[in-house]
């Protein structure tokens, strides 16, 4: 998380700030839109801010609004995604600043983005293909691959269905990230005799207006005879990592075993993550179990990973589990400093209180706070 301080230098003590306002608005509003009336909601004439010469500051490197001092009013600079500004952090606000001169002030302004339902859900693939033996039993689960969606709440995903259910039925379980884990349970025995080959449909809903949905092809080849699935030695495993690690670092080994002999007993690992960005950062060696850094990871932007894995073996069956990576930060972004006006003279009687500069200090590596 980026921290942001601002130091008010002063002869004797802080600056007072002189008013605060916050507003909602959605994301995606057209460029020159129409945000707040400033003027009016903080009670100030029109000539104040002529004469104050007010400005805008954000503290960051893009500037998404800009005051119009004729008006009084602030407009939308540059189209705003929420999901790029925040990703899934909610609520998502924008900290501002006005200041004036002659005297200065400050006025601290909150602007939260809200949601729309711009993004359906989608599946990194679109096929996921399965081969069971026909003497599967009843109960036997398959993990199958979540959605992902980068609205939030009620635009986010919601449900999902699959079709036709004569021989398999679908699983929802609630995981402690928020997300599900999505399985299809064999409720009806396979013959391979009678039918050797399965289409389904594995569909993902939100919850928006209208309702966006994604699908992905869901292919069984029945095969011969498979009887114990995997079975992972953890349900859940955690590592932690230092951020800045290099490429190829060992995070983690997994294991599972599968009472099975012969090949039906061997045993392949996946990382079943829909969320691209994960199979970016970590691979997973299909054949031992270890968990590798591939990317480059960095504190300021992700502190926790999750990772969904499986362990298929040769005849279909799989398990699942999920691996917890905590990332440990390290000091590796220096303060900036930046002045955001100042005084190039003060007389010598001026009285106490009297705002000689205001300072901007900006650290990544730290937590966001205002003073």
């Amino acid at each position: 998380m980026r921290r942001q301080v601002l130091l008010f230098m002063l002869v004797l003590s802080l600056t007072p700030v002189f008013g605060q306002v916050s507003y909602s608005i959605p994301e995606e509003m057209e460029k020159g839109s129409l945000v707040c009336n400033l003027a009016q909601d903080l009670g100030l004439e029109f000539k104040r801010l002529k004469s104050g010469r007010a400005r805008i500051h954000s503290g960051d490197s893009a500037e998404y609004f800009e005051l119009n001092r004729e008006r009084g009013v602030l407009l939308i600079k540059e189209r705003m995604d929420r999901e790029m500004l925040c990703g899934e952090t909610t609520p998502c606000a924008l900290h501002l600043q006005m200041i004036m001169e002659n005297p200065m002030e400050l006025f601290r302004i909150t602007i939260e983005i809200t949601d729309i339902n711009d993004n359906a859900p989608s599946f990194s693939s679109s096929e996921k293909r399965f081969e069971i033996s026909e003497s599967a039993v009843i109960g036997s689960k398959f993990v199958l691959e979540k959605a992902i969606d980068a609205d939030i709440g009620i635009n986010g995903l919601q449900s999902y269905s699959l079709n036709p259910t004569n021989n398999f039925a679908l699983k929802l379980e609630n995981q402690a990230d928020g997300s599900k884990k999505v399985e299809m349970v064999l409720q009806k025995p396979l013959d391979r005799e009678h039918q050797d080959q399965i289409s389904l449909l594995l569909t993902a809903l939100d919850g928006g207006q209208p309702r966006m949905s994604g699908t992905i092809q869901i292919t069984v080849n029945v095969l011969d005879a498979n009887d114990n699935a995997p079975v992972f030695t953890q349900p859940v495993y955690k590592a932690t990592i230092t951020e800045n690690s290099p490429r190829g670092t060992s995070v983690i080994a997994v294991t599972a075993s599968d009472r099975d002999g012969g090949s039906n007993g061997e045993i392949t690992y996946a990382i079943s993550n829909s969320k691209r960005r994960i199979t970016d950062l970590f691979q997973i060696n299909g054949k031992t179990g270890d968990v590798i850094l591939i990317g480059e990871i960095d504190y300021e932007k992700a502190k926790l990973f999750q990772i969904d894995i499986e362990a298929i073996d040769n005849g279909g069956l799989s398990d699942s589990s999920k691996i917890l990576i905590d990332i440990t930060d390290v000091n590796d972004n220096s303060p900036q400093l930046k002045i955001l006006s100042k005084s190039d003279t003060i007389l010598e009687d001026s009285p106490e209180n009297t705002i000689i500069a205001m300072l901007s200090v900006n650290d990544p590596d730290s937590e966001r706070m205002e003073r």
